[in-house]
């Protein structure tokens, strides 16, 4: 937008402005000057005002509350106890049928700082965390902070190699684990101390937490250090959906800001009950799920892992008036069964992200779920959005009431080949106009807590994510990976993964797009898809993989059913029928083995099949050999 333009587009408040001081000439100033605008913005401003007044004024209070932790240079640890001075009584954890206050927090994590302590780790050292969801999980990181060690959150699921990189990548100087994932430590991690929180240890080589514990001072620790408020907090790893996963820093800024996000534009109030069965590994469940019970004295359900058939009636007996969900978990419950319970709960909203548009509308229906608050974010990154009044689809969007200019988050143009950023002649990046999708990216600020960057703990893999000359010579961004696509009323929708996108016949094929109808015609059934490449053609042709065990699907009527929901070019060329399909923690489909693997009958004993004339037909070797060879048509 040029410098013209921009002050073409202010003249309006600026009199609008003026006429709230009484200067009434300016309602003609304004009227003139509401001229040089089409009727159709006009249109979409009046349309989508109430809905960006109230994201702004909810953003000031997000803004307005963060700064006064940031001037009081106050820690996840400060913060804590100064909710536990006004309510010490108050549950903040169920789970099952325990029940945690403020005060029983504050008496674990104590013990647990005093024990480390004493065993002599101080202020910047890690320590990695691998423990199945429990209220003592988030204690433990808690009384590590208040001694200033950072805790590495491992995911429960990972094994061997893929576990002992995420210890040596964050250089943890010990491990605590629980005893349901003590055979995955002891099997690759004997080079640094071992602690086990639970049960029976059979090793000379692991020490008894629970002894330790047993024997420790409940009083807070006495640290030789102070603590502040950009100290680093956690270490959360990405899914590792592409890869081996990346230590993203979470410092306790990230985690108070997580936390107000939560609180102020979500509106949450004393009174809410969240119901949180989320990995407490990840940002999603372990800051948004778990910190306003720790910064706000929130009261917040637990439990060890999501069930679809437990969700609506445990959110029943705790009373939950807020849910969370992630990844494909909505499918998951729509799946199970009916049942008159469904509708029986108290649930105001849920919140997470993940939950595709093509089950959106059928899972309010069934479950009558007053409001879904689909959000959008990166634990590394900046680029944070949410959706706040129910639009289908939407991850979150930018009010159409003020300039882009104005805005930190945008959506540029990129190569869809190389993934780099397309420039103008100018040499900066180029925004994308409305329904074009382009890269989602957020400036960098590092005096604003919710525009910096904290990036991983590997600096070379930071580097990756940022651009520099955005927008402004010298300026900087984040870049998220994804491909994202607005809407004329400044709707966001999330379009793919960068990496996931592949081109086929000339046409670009977003996999998320494809997903969304593949699960839906096979029954709600979990898959992934993704490019493969076919002998020298150019491009990737498209292949799902499904998990249908039982050989429930039907060929013929699949194949229909694909015809008439994509075009030609989206459609899969091939099939793969799984047992099972390796998830992550958010239930993200790890696809990079099925990528490597492509569809050779030779190296692959599952069944697979190629799309022929109207159905699917069991590819053979030697069908695979005409195939590439090119003796066969695509």
């Amino acid at each position: 937008m040029d410098l013209l333009t921009q002050f073409l587009f202010l003249l309006p408040f600026v009199g609008i402005l003026l006429y709230s001081f009484g200067f009434t000439w300016c309602l003609y100033f304004t009227l003139l000057s509401l001229l040089f605008w089409n009727r159709r913005k006009i249109y979409v401003i009046i349309k989508t005002l109430p809905r960006d007044l109230r994201f702004i004024y909810r953003m000031s209070q997000l803004v307005s509350r963060t700064r006064k932790y940031e001037r009081a240079n106050m820690t996840v640890v400060s913060a804590f106890r100064k909710q536990l001075a006004a309510t010490p009584h108050k549950p903040i954890y169920l789970f099952g049928d325990s029940v945690w206050t403020m005060e029983d927090v504050e008496v674990y994590s104590n013990k647990i700082a005093n024990v480390f302590q004493d065993a002599g780790y101080r202020k910047g050292d890690v320590i990695a965390l691998m423990m199945t969801n429990r209220p003592e999980f988030i204690c433990i990181w808690l009384g590590l902070a208040k001694l200033g060690v950072i805790t590495a959150l491992i995911n429960t699921n990972l094994r061997g190699q893929c576990l002992k990189h995420c210890t040596d990548i964050a250089s943890c100087k010990a491990i605590i684990f629980s005893e349901d994932v003590a055979d995955a430590v002891l099997e690759c991690l004997t080079e640094i101390p071992l602690y086990q929180a639970d049960g029976i240890v059979v090793n000379d080589q692991v020490k008894n937490l629970s002894n330790l514990f047993e024997k420790a001072s409940s009083d807070p620790p006495q640290i030789e250090e102070d603590l502040s408020y950009t100290d680093k907090l956690l270490y959360i790893y990405t899914s590792g959906t592409t890869g081996l996963p990346k230590a993203a820093i979470l410092p306790h800024s990230r985690y108070i800001m997580a936390t107000m996000a939560t609180m102020s534009l979500l509106r949450v109030s004393s009174d809410d009950i969240i119901y949180n069965p989320l990995p407490l590994y990840h940002t999603a469940g372990g800051a948004l799920g778990a910190g306003p019970a720790l910064l706000e004295g929130i009261t917040t359900v637990l439990r060890v892992k999501f069930s679809a058939s437990s969700y609506i009636p445990d959110c029943i007996r705790y009373k939950c008036t807020i849910g969370q969900y992630i990844g494909e978990m909505c499918r998951y419950m729509l799946a199970v069964p009916p049942r008159p319970e469904d509708t029986a709960h108290s649930l105001r909203f849920m919140i997470g992200n993940g939950l595709r548009p093509a089950i959106w509308s059928a899972f309010v229906r069934r479950f009558k779920i007053p409001q879904i608050t689909e959000v959008y974010g990166a634990t590394e990154g900046n680029v944070n959005i949410a959706n706040l009044d129910n639009t289908i689809g939407a991850v979150g969007s930018l009010p159409k009431c003020l300039p882009q200019f104005l805005f930190p988050l945008a959506i540029v143009r990129v190569d869809p080949e190389t993934e780099e950023p397309i420039r103008g002649k100018d040499g900066l990046c180029i925004r994308c106009e409305p329904n074009e999708p382009g890269m989602f990216v957020g400036l960098i600020k590092n005096n604003d807590p919710s525009r910096q960057f904290h990036g991983y703990v590997n600096q070379a893999e930071s580097k990756k994510k940022i651009i520099h000359n955005v927008f402004n010579k010298g300026d900087s961004a984040f870049v998220s990976g994804d491909l994202m696509v607005m809407d004329e009323f400044g709707y966001i929708y999330f379009k793919d993964r960068t990496g996931d996108t592949f081109r086929w016949k000339g046409e670009n094929i977003a996999t998320s797009e494809v997903e969304a109808v593949v699960s839906t015609v096979a029954g709600l059934k979990d898959c992934t898809v993704y490019g493969v490449k076919v002998g020298d053609l150019e491009g990737k042709a498209g292949m799902a993989a499904v998990v249908d065990p039982q050989d429930e699907l039907d060929m013929p009527a699949f194949a229909n059913a694909i015809d008439k929901a994509l075009p030609n070019y989206a459609r899969p060329l091939f099939l793969r029928i799984l047992r099972t399909m390796e998830l992550t923690g958010t239930f993200k489909m790890k696809k990079i083995n099925l990528q490597k693997e492509g569809f050779d009958p030779e190296e692959i004993s599952d069944k697979l099949y190629f799309r022929q004339g109207s159905t699917y037909v069991p590819l053979t070797k030697h069908l695979y050999s005409s195939i590439i060879a090119g003796n066969t048509k695509l």
